[in-house]
């Protein structure tokens, strides 16, 4: 199936390699509290990191700590302190207003390119599947999503986040067109 991709067959496991890896993923600014920035991402990006980083568009990295996730939704929530910062939030919109064949965005770091702009329509909505026990439906897009879109934002023309980028389906391992993006009224419920 699809998801293979990004998750790995369950029989299939890397062993002790015994070499650390670094992973990329993509994330987006949800909300301040003081000096302290939270980021939404999927689980399948931070997965078991023993640290995790954060990089902003400037390409200023601060040092970051996981505060939750929800394996079944695939989502994750990560923290870092940046003072005397005024970093611009994301704003969230209503995935439930999206319709078969409205443009969006998907934004994101992919292949370690940041800052990366697609752009495509919304191919179908509610699609199930997924990794076993996924419990979320899926906004399919045709905007290329590629390895390290994971966690950014699927944006309409409105500039609001209205899904979050999680997996591919691909034969290749490239974009065929077949993205899918969590709906962020899923994720909403999620981060509360």
């Amino acid at each position: 199936p699809w998801f293979y991709y990004f998750f790995g067959r369950p029989d299939e496991s890397p062993g002790d390699r015994g070499f650390r890896s670094r992973g990329l993923g993509s994330g987006v600014l949800l909300r301040k509290a003081g000096k302290e920035y939270y980021v939404l991402t999927n689980h399948h990006v931070v997965g078991t990191a023993e640290e995790i980083s954060v990089q902003l568009h400037d390409r200023r990295e601060f040092k970051a700590r996981l505060v939750g996730k929800d394996e079944r939704k695939d989502l994750a929530v990560v923290s870092f302190q940046a003072d005397g910062e005024d970093l611009p939030l994301a704003r969230l919109g209503d995935s439930d207003s999206l319709h078969v064949g409205d443009w969006v965005l998907a934004v994101g770091n992919p292949f370690g390119l940041e800052s990366t702009v697609t752009t495509g329509i919304v191919s179908a909505l509610g699609r199930r599947g997924g990794p076993e026990g996924n419990i979320s439906d899926f906004i399919q897009t045709d905007a290329a999503i590629n390895q390290g879109n994971s966690g950014g934002a699927l944006v309409n023309l409105a500039g609001e986040v209205v899904g979050i980028n999680t997996c591919i389906t691909s034969p290749t391992g490239g974009s065929i067109g077949l993205g899918f993006a969590i709906p962020i009224n899923n994720v909403k419920r999620a981060v509360e």
